[in-house]
């Protein structure tokens, strides 16, 4: 394949000007420690990491987040040629770099060369399936030629409110895109006929209502009922976040059995009582965008921001539950310490409903019997490549979170 090529220009005398401004405080926003020392003071050295580190950022795929000039260090090997090192749990991380740097006059010019991976291509027809690097968890489930709609479980989905149909939509077809045999959709009395009509491949059933179109505690016996012989489930999308909601979430939970996606609403319902979270099961998936974990967790959104990784590492480990931290970079951890960086970002997926299509994903890969990591993994690849191959075909803007849905099996096809 084609490597990725870049190139950048650094000016030696601005970098020195920035310097004597602000001293060690401007040289730690771009190098390490142990850069800084190899330097030695030296502007050519800093001037030609500058760009280096720019060469290397423009190299990479669109789309794919950049890792901060901190978590790339060039240094030199035993033979004097720069060797770039990437920190773990970056986009970047466990590829080859090479760059060159020269300096003429008063300017540093750096070249970057990134082999172009797999892991970053959206796998095509004809390919073998041999070469896409997947990410470690990534696994889909078995699909014998015998199978039958029972083979490959029921999801029940507890979502919607008035005004927010959309999201009980995406989510239980985003459970059947994904594979799902059988999906059941449970749903505030008065929204009832809306998704019926909608829902054709989906079995809606109504539960009673606090209020128009909200679910609240006086449903938790039907709802419970409608999770018996569930092989997974979904709750919270779109489900609103009245204070009887809350009470049905709360007392539902412990009761289920099956695997569990808890995104959006149920999350936010869930940070009004956080104590309560360690307490349930393991195989709860947690699905979070960066606001949703930190009233979760009980932090600011710019603290979760800061360090995605081992926030959503630390967290998973509390609560005993895999942490899905959605944005540009996706994490995916595991109670365990196994964590999983999603390299792939497109402004296609930034659309609302998109996470409700994710839930439903992982919420039909549990029912096909994936456990909650390797679903959380597979579903989070999918649905991001699934953005990519939408981005290739529409553009980057107009992306609907309906489009997904029918891009997915075409996608997991060929995988397969």
């Amino acid at each position: 394949m084609t490597p990725r090529v870049g190139v950048d220009v650094a000016a030696i005398p601005r970098l020195a000007d920035a310097h004597r401004r602000f001293g060690e405080r401007f040289l730690r926003k771009f190098l390490s420690d142990r850069e800084i020392a190899y330097c030695g003071g030296s502007v050519e050295r800093w001037a030609g990491r500058w760009a280096a580190k720019e060469a290397i950022g423009k190299a990479m795929p669109t789309g794919v987040p950049r890792p901060s000039m901190r978590d790339v260090e060039i240094l030199p090997s035993d033979d004097g040629r720069p060797h770039v090192r990437v920190a773990p749990a970056t986009t970047l991380s466990g590829r080859e770099i090479d760059v060159s740097i020269a300096h003429d006059g008063h300017f540093a010019v750096a070249v970057a060369v990134i082999p172009e991976t797999p892991s970053l291509v959206v796998p095509q027809r004809g390919r073998e399936d041999s070469q896409i690097k997947r990410p470690d968890g990534f696994r889909l489930p078995e699909r014998p030629r015998d199978g039958h709609k029972g083979t490959f479980g029921t999801v029940v989905v507890l979502a919607g409110s008035q005004g927010y149909t959309g999201a009980a939509y995406l989510t239980s077809m985003g459970a059947a895109r994904a594979g799902a045999g059988i999906v059941r959709l449970m749903v505030a009395q008065s929204i009832y006929a809306i998704l019926a009509e909608k829902c054709t491949e989906v079995i809606v059933g109504p539960v009673p209502e606090v209020s128009p179109g909200v679910a609240g505690h006086s449903a938790l016996s039907a709802v419970i009922r409608g999770f018996t012989g569930a092989a997974a489930g979904v709750i919270g999308p779109g489900i609103g976040r009245d204070a009887s909601t809350r009470r049905l979430i709360e007392d539902l939970i412990p009761k289920i059995n099956a695997p569990l996606v808890l995104d959006a609403d149920a999350l936010n319902l869930m940070s009004e009582h956080r104590s309560v979270l360690p307490k349930l099961s393991s195989a709860i998936v947690l699905t979070p965008h960066p606001a949703e974990f930190g009233r979760l967790a009980n932090v600011e959104t710019s603290a979760v921001q800061k360090d995605r990784r081992g926030t959503a590492a630390r967290f998973a480990k509390t609560w005993n539950k895999v942490v899905v931290l959605k944005g540009a970079g996706t994490v995916i951890a595991a109670p365990d310490g196994r964590v999983s960086l999603n390299p792939v970002a497109t402004p296609a997926l930034a659309s609302g409903g998109t996470g409700d299509v994710l839930a439903g994903i992982i919420g039909g890969l549990l029912a096909q019997k994936l456990p909650p990591f390797e679903a959380a993994v597979t579903g989070v690849h999918l649905h991001s490549l699934a953005g990519l191959e939408l981005e290739s075909s529409l553009g980057q803007a107009g992306v609907l979170a309906s489009d997904l849905l029918l891009t997915l099996p075409t996608l997991m096809e060929r995988f397969r």
